[in-house]
């Protein structure tokens, strides 16, 4: 072992060793990726004992940092997994994160990025790539409606006291989601029946094949999507386009007005049925919640 190194040095060998994906055969591989042998490299830290060389020693850990991250996504994403097939999902999750290590303390952000990551890398979900897209959004948006915070909402009343400049916010828990499918029940059949599956066989064999799952026809069609809790569990609901531009200006920050003037534009509906389709959609997102006064960074910037 180096004595040489400092601590830090040391901690950062190790992570760029147990993070080097493994074989296809899941085994650490023998070569790092600058090309040192991997022994020199591990004995460079950890030393061997009477029962382990430091190369075995090192394998165990990158093993299992392997198989606990593929494991969590995988659990994050179990409808995106169907669509594209269990052996391409293998493939897509090793190269995300090793494009996309997981940078914090919980395996929750693991998936943070992989809607983005998916569309500049298409050809790991095949002929099915828009629509594993759409499948990533909504499966990441359970996850920031699951455990995002929550606010204390305003009343209507108080919503009707406010002018066309006043600021408003949205529960951190909404998540505001734009498909190019209206694939919201196919995710959610998905779950249902992973999660019938599991409880037959009473424990699922992730190292087996499965081929992609066979969708009903989908044809492309905007869909507008709102991801919410109520009492601890997660609820979609489709949006009017109107609704989801108005929405999502309000979470930009924009002032009253503005959100709804960027909604009602985007309605297509008569101007004279204008103002009673603003009242029923602050009508029905105040009963769910949905609108909070201004947070203060937010108030900052508008004035």
């Amino acid at each position: 072992m180096t004595q040489s190194m400092s601590l830090e040095q040391i901690q950062r060998e190790m992570a760029h060793a147990v993070m080097t994906p493994l074989t296809a055969d899941d085994e650490m591989r023998r070569e790092a990726p600058d090309g040192r042998p991997m022994e020199r490299v591990a004995a460079s830290f950890i030393a061997p004992n009477s029962k382990l060389s430091s190369f075995e020693r090192l394998e165990i850990y990158n093993r299992q940092y392997w198989f606990r991250v593929l494991g969590a996504l995988a659990e994050d994403f179990p409808a995106l997994r169907s669509v594209i097939g269990s052996r391409a999902f293998d493939a897509m999750s090793v190269a995300y994160l090793n494009e996309n290590p997981n940078r914090s303390f919980t395996l929750r952000n693991l998936g943070s990025r992989l809607s983005d990551w998916l569309i500049a890398n298409p050809h790991f979900a095949g002929r099915r790539a828009s629509l594993a897209v759409d499948v990533v959004r909504i499966e990441w948006a359970f996850i920031e409606a699951f455990d995002g915070a929550e606010r204390e909402p305003l009343t209507l009343e108080q919503i009707a006291t406010l002018d066309s400049a006043s600021p408003l916010g949205l529960q951190p828990h909404l998540q505001l989601v734009e498909l190019e499918y209206p694939v919201d029940d196919l995710v959610l059949n998905l779950h249902k029946n992973e999660k019938r599956q599991t409880t037959e066989a009473g424990l699922q064999h992730d190292d087996e094949d499965h081929a992609p799952a066979k969708l009903p026809a989908l044809r492309r069609k905007p869909t507008w999507l709102a991801a919410h809790r109520v009492d601890f569990s997660v609820y979609y609901l489709r949006l009017k386009r109107g609704e989801f531009h108005t929405l999502r200006a309000i979470r930009a920050g924009r002032p009253l007005g503005e959100a709804i003037e960027a909604g009602v534009t985007t309605a297509r509906v008569p101007a004279a049925r204008r103002p009673q389709l603003v009242r029923q959609w602050f009508t029905a997102w105040a009963e769910l919640g949905w609108i909070c006064g201004a947070e203060l960074d937010q108030l900052v910037r508008t004035t």
